[in-house]
């Protein structure tokens, strides 16, 4: 993974918190601070499929994981992709009047 440095002023308080984190998983306080960055960008990208507004491919690609990650990463924060409920009962009317024209 390519990196770029980023000037950037942290809250005290999540300061505090990625020093916890640090002291917790014994990694460092830069560390802590990244994993938690990666841990929103991937919440982000999640809630961006679930509204529609980015495909699945497209979330993968940015976060750089498999597509099969994206899926078992929405089961983890309990996010549902795919079709709705009233979407897949649609299709499925949809498809009865296109068989019965046969």
């Amino acid at each position: 993974m390519t990196t770029v440095s980023y000037p950037l002023r942290i809250p005290e308080e999540i300061m505090g918190v990625a020093k916890l984190r640090a002291k917790e998983e014994y990694v460092g306080s830069s560390t802590a601070l990244r994993q938690m960055l990666h841990v929103g960008a991937e919440e982000y990208m999640l809630g961006l499929v679930e509204k529609g507004r980015i495909t699945v491919g497209r979330a993968a690609e940015l976060l750089k994981i498999p597509i099969q990650d994206i899926y078992g990463l929405a089961r983890k924060h309990g996010i549902r992709l795919g079709a709705s409920l009233e979407q897949i009962k649609a299709s499925e009317k949809t498809l009865k009047l296109l068989l019965k024209k046969k």
